[in-house]
């Protein structure tokens, strides 16, 4: 097959998945054509069946705001034909889906019919879709999208609660590429940080409010006097200054450290004791599955899509949102010398579940469906 994915070429969780998608549907001999206004994070081109085409924005003094989704419309359009792709695959619902349709309508015009399949992450669904600004538009173009999908089993439940969709929506997971997220020997790199044999943390996310960053130091800070830690913050956002600022009015900064964004994640987590993730709302929790995998056990909010991911006393633990005090009584049981082991080989067991391997076929399943369906009309 020949796919157009378009995504939001970010470190955020859709941008991720939607180019490891098409990295590994290029592995299997399919050709890929990625569309977006800059090269997404994690694409290289080792592959002849890998394609970027960057959406121009002209500016206009008549725009105030750059009309972003008629040329993505008109990229597409561009693409379709001069590649002759089979289908569209596009990634977050604003406003790739509203763009994805106005592609298709133009391309019918032309004699050339092509399906689009949106895939739902999160934000767009349970933040930002719910503005009254965007709904009807949301509303609109996952309706007449060729086909759906969900991350997550509670975000298609949130999103048939919220949106008025008469249309099936097909929940695939996230996934991750176990050959790359796995537990690398990097011993040298505990003893640095932890140089008194501490346990170490980690949290990633983007420092937005709803990753509830402070509960991760809250946390840490009474953990620490039970037993002796180091932390570790990846990533970079809206709430890290005033997380620093945290820290410092706990006196703490020699043992936490703020590490900024990095590509080689699974280098940290392989030296990780724990993987903290208290977010207020989490559709899946993509950061927690690379922990997972790496064999870092978690402790985390029973938010959203983690209770699906997270196996409350096997896996980790999960606890009600802003409940630091369970929170650090769940981690002080996994931290014991006679539990860690248990809970990190269950984490390990329970990430395999979601290998690519398992999760890219259920794609090109459902794109043979879509195709089947959309030349049958």
């Amino acid at each position: 097959m020949k796919i157009g994915i378009v995504c939001y070429p970010t470190y955020g969780g859709s941008g991720v998945v939607a180019t490891e998608l098409g990295k590994s549907l290029a592995d299997l001999g399919h050709e890929v054509h990625f569309i977006t206004y800059s090269q997404p994070q994690r694409l290289n081109f080792l592959s002849d069946k890998l394609f970027y085409h960057e959406v121009g924005i002209r500016s206009y003094p008549l725009f105030e705001f750059a009309p972003y989704e008629l040329a993505l419309s008109s990229k597409m359009v561009d693409v379709v034909k001069h590649e002759k792709l089979d289908l569209l695959h596009v990634h977050y619902a604003i406003p790739h889906a509203s763009s994805a349709f106005m592609a298709r309508e133009i391309l019918k015009s032309q004699g050339i019919h092509i399906p689009f399949i949106t895939t739902l992450h999160g934000t767009d669904i349970t933040l930002v879709g719910k503005d009254p600004s965007y709904e009807p538009v949301v509303t609109f173009s996952i309706n007449q999208s060729d086909g759906v999908t969900s991350v997550s089993q509670d975000l298609k439940d949130e999103t048939l609660r919220h949106f008025s969709i008469h249309r099936d929506i097909r929940v695939i997971p996230n996934f991750i590429d176990v050959s790359r997220f796995k537990k690398q020997k990097k011993d040298h790199f505990k003893t640095a940080i932890c140089p008194n044999g501490e346990k170490l943390l980690v949290h990633i996310s983007n420092f937005r409010k709803v990753k509830r960053v402070d509960d991760v130091i809250h946390m840490f800070v009474k953990l620490n006097k039970q037993i002796p830690c180091k932390l570790l913050l990846v990533g970079d956002g809206p709430e890290r200054d005033s997380m620093e600022q945290l820290c410092r009015s706990y006196g703490v900064c020699q043992d936490i450290r703020f590490l900024g964004k990095l590509d080689a994640v699974e280098e940290v987590l392989s030296v990780a004791d724990l993987f903290i993730m208290p977010s207020e709302k989490e559709s899946f929790g993509l950061a927690a599955l690379e922990a997972m995998a790496c064999e870092v056990p978690l402790i985390s909010t029973n938010a959203g899509g983690l209770p699906e991911l997270n196996i409350q006393g096997k896996t980790g633990f999960l606890s009600e949102v802003g409940d630091v005090d369970d929170m650090v009584k769940n981690a002080f049981y996994i931290l014991q010398p006679q539990n860690l082991p248990y809970f990190k080989m269950n984490a390990l067991a329970r990430a395999l579940e979601f290998d690519s391997s398992r999760v890219i076929p259920k794609y090109v399943e459902y794109y043979e469906e879509c195709l089947k369906m959309a030349t049958s009309l």
